[in-house]
C-alpha cells in the first residue's frame, strides 16, 4: 500500500503530459486541416471571379481534391498550407478576389502575363509572409496601391509593370528594407519620386518608368550602392540628375529618356560608372559635349544621347567598343571634325552593332567607301537631316542585314545605285529630300519585304518602274515632289498590303487614272495633285473602301465627279480644285458623315450647292473658281458682290481715271474667273509641330542677319524650317502685356481661313526658352517682295526702276478687297482685321497682295440676329494715323492710295 501511495504521485505527473501531448496533437491537426480549408476556399473564391480560363489552368480546382494538387498551387513540406500560387502565362481573365488576403502562409504570388482587371484588393495588403509579388503584364489593375503595404516587410521583389494603377507612390515603401526590385513602370503613377526610397538599401532594380511622375529625382537615390537597373524614362521629371547617381558603381542600367532634365553629362562618366552596358538620355534638354569617358567602356553595349541639345564633335575611341549594339546621337548640334564622316570607319570593331544613328545633325562631307565595311548585322542606319553631299557609295549593298536605310534630308546628288536592289533585307527606304537624279532603278523592285519607301522632293525623272508591282508589303510609297512623267500603270495600283499612303504629287504624270485604282482598298491617303492627269475621275475609286484623305488637285480632270464617291465613308478630306470637272455636285457628297474637308473651287461645276452635311460649315468648303454654281441664296452670286464693292469703293481723282480703272477692272474680273490660282494646298492642312529649338536653329539664334523688322508686338526673323523651307517667324515680346491676347486673337483669327489673299499661318510656339522665360512666336510664309508701304515710299521697286503703276495699284486693291471680303463674309466666324495699313500688306515677286498681321482682330459670332465681338482687347484699336476698319460701318468702302503717298489711308468697314 505503501508502495502504490508512493507511485501514484509519480504515475500522475507523467499521465498529466502524455495527456496533453496527445490533446495539441490531435488540436494540431485540426487546426492544420482548418487551416487548409482556409486556403482552399481562398483559392475557390479566386476561381469564381475568373470568367475566362482559355489554357484550362483552373480545371484541376476541385473542391473534392486538395489544393496541394492543383495547378499553380505549391503547399508547405507538410501539405498544410499553401505557400504559393504561380499562374502566370495563363491568359486568364477576370479580376483578383478579396479573399486573396485569407492566404496568409503564402510567400509568393504570380500573376503576371494575364488580362487581369479591377482594383488591387486592400486586403492583399495583409500577406505578411509575401516575398514574391508579381502581377505584371498584359494586366489592366486600377486603382492605387494599398495603403497597408508597410505590412509586406519579407518582400523581396514587388513587379505591377503595366497596369494603370495611379495616384503617388506611397511613402510606406520605404519600410520594405528587404526589398530588392521594384517595378512599378507603364503605370498611371503620378506625384514625386518620394526621396525615401533611397532607405531601400537591398534594392537592385529599379523601375519607374513610362508613369506621370514629376519634380526632380531624389538625390537620396544615390544611397542606394547596390543598384544595378535604373529605369525613369518617359515621365515628367525635371532638373538635373543628382551628382551622388553618378557614384553608384555598380549601375549596368542607367535610363533617364524622355523627362525634362538638363544640365551637362559628367564627361569622367564612364570612369564613375565602370559597369555601364546601358546608357539611355534621350530626349532631355542636356546641353555640353558627349561624354568621352563613355568610349573608354569597353563592355558597354549601348549609348543613347539623341534629342538633346549637344554640341562639339564625337570624342575618339570608337574604335574601343567591341560590345556595341546601339549608338544613337541623332537630333543634337553636334559637328564633325576634321576628317569629316570618316568616324564611321571606327565603327568596324564593333561587330554587334545593329543600330547606329547620326541623323538630325550639323555633319558635312561624303559618306566614305567604308561604310561597307560596319556590321553584317547592322539593321537600321539613321544619316537623315544633315549636309552629307556626294553619291551613296556602291560598297553600302554590302551591309546585307540592313532593313531601315535612311538618308532623307541632305544633299547626296547623283543616281540611286541600282545595287541598293541587294539589300534583300530592307524593309524601309528613305532618300528623299535630296538632289538625286536620273530615273528610278528598276532593281528596287526586287526588295520584297520592303514596307515604305519615300524618294521624295528629289529630280527623279522617267516613269515609274513597274517593278514596283512587285511590292507585295508595301504599306506605304512617296514619290512626290519630283520630275516623274508617264501615266501611272496598273502595277503602281496593284499593291494589296498598301495602307497609309500613295502620294504621286508634284510630278508631270499623265494619262487617266487607271479603273484600277479600286485595288488599293486599304489605302488611307491617295495624292495625285499637280500632275498633268487627264480624262474622268474612274468610278472603281469606290473600291477605295479605307480612304480618309484624297487629293486630285490642279490636274486637268475633266467629266462629272463620280457618284459612287459616296461609298468612301471613312473620307475626311477630299480636294478636286483646279480641274475641269463639269455638272453638279453630287448631292451624296452630303452623305459622307466623316468629310470635314472639302475644295471643289475653280472647275466648271454648275447647279444648286447642296445644304447638308459638310456643306453646313462654309469654313472648310471652298467652291470658288466655279461661276456657273447657283448656292442656297440665289446665283446672284459672289462676282456681282465683289463687283458692286469696287464700283462704289473707288474715289476717282479725276473722271479720266475713274473711266480707265472702270476699264481695267471689268477685264481683271474676266480674268480671274478663268484664272487657276494656287491656293494653300488642303492636303497640308495639318501644321508641322515646332519648338523654341527648332525655330532658335532656323533663325541662327535670332541672329541679326536674318532680322526684317520689328512691329508693335515683336520681332520678325527670316529662317529656314527643315533646312528647306523659307518662312517668317514673328517672336512676340512677351514683356508685354498684351502680347498673350495679341498671339491669341492671331491664332484664333487665322486658324480655320485659307485665302490665296491671306497670309498663311503655317504654325505657332508657346514655349519657354532656355532663359526659363516665356516663348510666344507665330510662324508664315515668307513673302520676300516687301510691303506695300516700301513700295509707296519707293524703297521698293522693280529692276528697271519704275514704282507702282496705276494697273498694280488698282490689283492691289482689287487682292485687298477679295480678302476682306473673304474675311468678312465667307468665313464661319467673320473676322475684322483692325489694324489693316499699307506695312500689313505684303507682296509676292507676282505682285499678288495678301493681308497679314492679325494681331488686333476681332471675331464677330452672330446669334439670333445680334453680333457679339470677341476681341483680345475693348478699346478703340489700329496703329496710329489709321482708323482701325470694321469699326462704324457694316458694308465694304474702299479708299486707296492709287494717286501718290500723302493720300496713304485704306479703311475697310
Amino acid at each position: 500500500m505503501s508502495f502504490l501511495s508512493h507511485l501514484m504521485p509519480q504515475a500522475t505527473l507523467l499521465f498529466v503530459p502524455a495527456t496533453y501531448l496527445i490533446i495539441c496533437m490531435f488540436l494540431g491537426v485540426e487546426s492544420a486541416t482548418l487551416s487548409l480549408v482556409t486556403d482552399k476556399e481562398a483559392l475557390i473564391s479566386f476561381k469564381s471571379v475568373i470568367s475566362e480560363d482559355p489554357s484550362n489552368h483552373l480545371s484541376s480546382w476541385d473542391k473534392d481534391t486538395s489544393p496541394c494538387n492543383w495547378t499553380g498551387v505549391v503547399c508547405n513540406k507538410s501539405g498544410q498550407r499553401v505557400v504559393g500560387l504561380d499562374l502566370s502565362g495563363s491568359r486568364l481573365v477576370g479580376s483578383i478576389s478579396p479573399h486573396i488576403g485569407n492566404l496568409s502562409f503564402i510567400q509568393s504570388l504570380q500573376l503576371q502575363d494575364n488580362q487581369l482587371t479591377g482594383m488591387l484588393p486592400d486586403q492583399i495588403g495583409n500577406l505578411f509572409r509575401l516575398e514574391v509579388l508579381n502581377i505584371s503584364f498584359n494586366n489592366r489593375i486600377e486603382g492605387v496601391l494599398p495603403s497597408n503595404i508597410s505590412q509586406w516587410t519579407q518582400l523581396k521583389i514587388l513587379d505591377l509593370t503595366e497596369n494603370n494603377i495611379e495616384g503617388r507612390i506611397p511613402e510606406e515603401l520605404s519600410y520594405l528594407r528587404k526589398l530588392e526590385v521594384l517595378k512599378l513602370g507603364k503605370n498611371q503613377l503620378s506625384g514625386a519620386i518620394p526621396p525615401s526610397i533611397g532607405n531601400l538599401s537591398s534594392l537592385f532594380n529599379l523601375n519607374l518608368g513610362t508613369n506621370n511622375l514629376s519634380g526632380i529625382i531624389p538625390s537620396e537615390l544615390g544611397s542606394l550602392q547596390n543598384l544595378k537597373e535604373l529605369d525613369l524614362a518617359i515621365n515628367n521629371l525635371s532638373g538635373i540628375i543628382p551628382p551622388s547617381l553618378y557614384n553608384i558603381s555598380s549601375l549596368v542600367s542607367f535610363i533617364v529618356a524622355s523627362n525634362q532634365l538638363w544640365g551637362e553629362i559628367p564627361g569622367d562618366v564612364g570612369i564613375k560608372l565602370p559597369n555601364l552596358l546601358d546608357f539611355n538620355f534621350c530626349i532631355n534638354k542636356f546641353t555640353g559635349k558627349i561624354p568621352w569617358s563613355l568610349h573608354n567602356l569597353t563592355k558597354i553595349q549601348n549609348i543613347r544621347m539623341a534629342h538633346n541639345l549637344l554640341e562639339g564633335t564625337i570624342p575618339p575611341g570608337l574604335e574601343n567598343l567591341p560590345a556595341l549594339r546601339m549608338y544613337n546621337i541623332g537630333f543634337n548640334r553636334i559637328k564633325l571634325g576634321k576628317d569629316g564622316l570618316k568616324f564611321i570607319a571606327s565603327f568596324t570593331n564593333s561587330t554587334f552593332l545593329n543600330f547606329l544613328a547620326i541623323d538630325g545633325n550639323h555633319f558635312e562631307g561624303e559618306i566614305p567607301e567604308s561604310i561597307g565595311n560596319l556590321s553584317k548585322v547592322l539593321s537600321k542606319l539613321y544619316m537623315g537631316g544633315n549636309r552629307i553631299y556626294g553619291n551613296i557609295p556602291t560598297s553600302i549593298t554590302r551591309l546585307t542585314g540592313l532593313n531601315l536605310l535612311n538618308l532623307t534630308d541632305n544633299l547626296i546628288s547623283g543616281e540611286i545605285p541600282p545595287e541598293i536592289g541587294l539589300l534583300e533585307e530592307l524593309k524601309e527606304l528613305g532618300l528623299a529630300k535630296n538632289q538625286f537624279s536620273g530615273s528610278i532603278p528598276d532593281s528596287l523592285g526586287d526588295l520584297q519585304k520592303l514596307n515604305h519607301i519615300d524618294l521624295s522632293g528629289n529630280s527623279l525623272q522617267g516613269k515609274i518602274p513597274k517593278t514596283f508591282g512587285n511590292f507585295k508589303s508595301l504599306l506605304s510609297m512617296d514619290l512626290s515632289n519630283n520630275k516623274l512623267n508617264g501615266s501611272i500603270s496598273i502595277e503602281t495600283l496593284s499593291l494589296p498590303r498598301l495602307n497609309s499612303v500613295l502620294n504621286l504629287s508634284k510630278n508631270f504624270l499623265s494619262g487617266p487614272l487607271p479603273q484600277e485604282i479600286s485595288r488599293l482598298q486599304s489605302v488611307a491617303t491617295i495624292d495625285v495633285s499637280d500632275n498633268n492627269l487627264s480624262g474622268n475621275i474612274p468610278s472603281s475609286i469606290s473600291g477605295c473602301k479605307s480612304l480618309e484623305k484624297l487629293f486630285m488637285a490642279r490636274n486637268m480632270l475633266s467629266g462629272p465627279i463620280p457618284n459612287t464617291i459616296n461609298d468612301l465613308k471613312g473620307l475626311d478630306t477630299l480636294d478636286l480644285s483646279s480641274n475641269q470637272l463639269s455638272g453638279p455636285i453630287p448631292a451624296e457628297l452630303q452623305e459622307l458623315q466623316a468629310l470635314q474637308s472639302l475644295n471643289l473651287s475653280f472647275n466648271n461645276l454648275e447647279g444648286e450647292v447642296p445644304s447638308e452635311g459638310v456643306f453646313k460649315n462654309l469654313s472648310q468648303v471652298h467652291l470658288e473658281g466655279n461661276p456657273k454654281l447657283c448656292p442656297q441664296f440665289g446665283c446672284a452670286g459672289r462676282g456681282r458682290k465683289i463687283a458692286k464693292v469696287l464700283v462704289i469703293a473707288i474715289i476717282p481723282v479725276s473722271l479720266f481715271i475713274c473711266i480707265i480703272l472702270v476699264i481695267l477692272f471689268y477685264f481683271y474680273i474676266k480674268k480671274s474667273k478663268s484664272k487657276v490660282t494656287k491656293t494653300s494646298d488642303v492636303q497640308n492642312h495639318q501644321h508641322q509641330l515646332v519648338s523654341y529649338n527648332e525655330l532658335r536653329l532656323a533663325t541662327g539664334n535670332f541672329n541679326q542677319e536674318n532680322f526684317i523688322g520689328k512691329g508693335g508686338y515683336g520681332s520678325v526673323y527670316k529662317g529656314y524650317l527643315s533646312q528647306r523651307t523659307l518662312v517668317a517667324i514673328k517672336v512676340l515680346d512677351s514683356e508685354r502685356k498684351s502680347s498673350w491676347k495679341s498671339f491669341l486673337a492671331e491664332c484664333e483669327a487665322l486658324r480655320n481661313v485659307r485665302h490665296r489673299n491671306l497670309v498663311r499661318l503655317i504654325t505657332s510656339c508657346s514655349s519657354i526658352d532656355f532663359k526659363n522665360m516665356e516663348f510666344l512666336a507665330l510662324v508664315y510664309e515668307f513673302l520676300g517682295n516687301g510691303s506695300l508701304e516700301d513700295w509707296l515710299k519707293g524703297k521698293k521697286k522693280h529692276a528697271n526702276g519704275d514704282a507702282l503703276n496705276v494697273v498694280e495699284r488698282l490689283n492691289v486693291a482689287v487682292d485687298i478687297a477679295y480678302a476682306l471680303d473673304y474675311l468678312h463674309h465667307d468665313c464661319a466666324v467673320p473676322v475684322v482685321h483692325c489694324d489693316l495699313k499699307p506695312s500689313n500688306i505684303l507682296l509676292r515677286e507676282d505682285m499678288t497682295a495678301k493681308v497679314g498681321d492679325f494681331g488686333l482682330a476681332t471675331l464677330l459670332m452672330e446669334r439670333t440676329g445680334n453680333q457679339t465681338y470677341i476681341s483680345s482687347t475693348n478699346v478703340l484699336k489700329g496703329s496710329i494715323g489709321y482708323i482701325p476698319p470694321g469699326w462704324y460701318y457694316n458694308n465694304i468702302s474702299l479708299f486707296c492710295w492709287l494717286i501718290d503717298e500723302r493720300k496713304q489711308r485704306l479703311v475697310f468697314s
